[in-house]
């Protein structure tokens, strides 16, 4: 199976799901980091979401190990990454922690077998930027799930979702941390079943969400932080 990996350059996303991939035995054929400062300022968001956790090897570690080929690019959205996705022909695009990505990579893709993203949060309740913060906020469960990307931000097709239980004394880095590993592990789940050409089975329609799509508010993300410090989020399993 000839698949690509698309990440931001050493995003602890991509680092974890990228080791999950390779520790299953997927091996991408090649994969494309976007360097930014846009890029930079995501990083950075997410590596104080985590805290204390770490992660995957850096994907650069990770692809000297298994002699997997890397590109730079400025930009994932621009000319010079499609040349690199064309170059390599690949059958499915894995989205291991990006910007948003429209336009001409998501026609190849759904050209092809898909184009493939996992998300902090639930679907189709928890669309958007920092689900973890404003799943608490809007007190939605926590979890994560694995969909088809479309045009529209975090609501194509579903190819798996997974709550995660949320516990008294658990904190915002052990939520944000919870999330990313259960969403790399269903992307290893779905990468899987489109090699064993089951995905399809495993697909349906998200439906419509009660709640617009999010935009990251550091305020929301600080109130998430005191409301988990007061445990009155409302979906604690203890």
């Amino acid at each position: 199976m000839n698949f690509i990996f698309l990440a931001i350059k050493e995003h602890p996303w991509g680092r974890e799901m990228l080791s999950q991939l390779l520790d299953a035995g997927f091996k991408p054929s090649l994969i494309i980091e976007e360097f930014s400062e846009g890029g930079e300022v995501e990083r950075e968001k997410f590596e104080y979401r985590i805290g204390k956790y770490s992660v995957g090897p850096t994907i650069e570690s990770q692809a000297k190990e298994h002699s997997i080929a890397v590109v730079e690019v400025p930009i994932h959205n621009d000319e010079h990454c499609m040349e690199h996705i064309e170059s390599a022909s690949p059958e499915l695009i894995v989205f291991g922690g990006t910007r948003i990505i429209r336009g001409k990579i998501l026609e190849y893709g759904e050209a092809r077998g898909g184009v493939l993203n996992s998300h902090p949060g639930l679907l189709p309740e928890c669309r958007g930027s920092a689900s973890p913060a404003w799943s608490v906020h809007e007190n939605i469960k926590i979890g994560s799930s694995c969909h088809f990307c479309s045009t529209e931000i975090d609501a194509g097709d579903l190819v798996g979702k997974r709550e995660i239980p949320v516990r008294r004394g658990d904190d915002y880095h052990d939520l944000c941390y919870k999330t990313l590993v259960v969403a790399s592990t269903l992307m290893v789940e779905s990468v899987r079943a489109y090699s064993e050409g089951q995905l399809d089975t495993k697909r349906r329609p998200q439906g419509t969400s009660p709640n617009p799509v999010f935009r990251y508010d550091s305020d929301v993300e600080k109130e998430a932080i005191r409301i988990l410090e007061r445990q009155t989020y409302e979906h604690y399993v203890d």
